[in-house]
């Protein structure tokens, strides 16, 4: 029995967009929030991440049409738990030790901003103070003694 070849959905797309692919849907920025070994783990001591009622309040406000909502697993790093990154068209922000009511309703509220078109992507002035470099250069890390010959 012969089996014909079927199109990847990769394929697909990119043939329907001309050999580019390309999302219908676009969001003006995508926040991340950290539930994974450390961020929210009470149990270990962390401040919790009141992960339904954001989730609750992105459903009900559909805030998802304008601020893309991820919770996720480890982001690291876990000494600045609770993390939180903000990704936008022009750039991607880490926040640390994000905790309490006041800081995640502050991102709540940025998010209800973008969805009714009001204001920048930038962070609220509240978590100015809990943004950090995630990266180091590469020229910034020493190579390792053992691998170098």
């Amino acid at each position: 029995m012969a089996h014909e070849a079927t199109a990847t959905i990769g394929e697909t797309l990119g043939a329907a967009t001309g050999g580019e692919i390309a999302t219908r849907i676009k969001s003006v920025a995508q926040v991340m929030f950290c539930n994974g070994c450390c961020c929210g783990r009470t149990d270990r001591g962390y401040p919790a991440v009141p992960v339904e009622r954001i989730k609750a309040i992105w459903k009900a406000e559909k805030l998802n049409r304008g601020v893309q909502l991820t919770i996720s697993g480890c982001l690291g790093p876990c000494d600045l738990a609770n993390v939180a990154v903000i990704v936008t068209a022009e750039t991607t922000t880490w926040l640390g030790l994000i905790e309490g009511d006041g800081d995640y309703d502050a991102l709540v509220d940025w998010a209800r901003r973008i969805r009714r078109g009001e204001g920048s992507t930038a962070i609220p002035d509240r978590l100015a103070s809990r943004r950090f470099d995630r990266f180091a250069s590469a020229k910034a890390i020493e190579p390792d003694e053992a691998v170098v010959k």
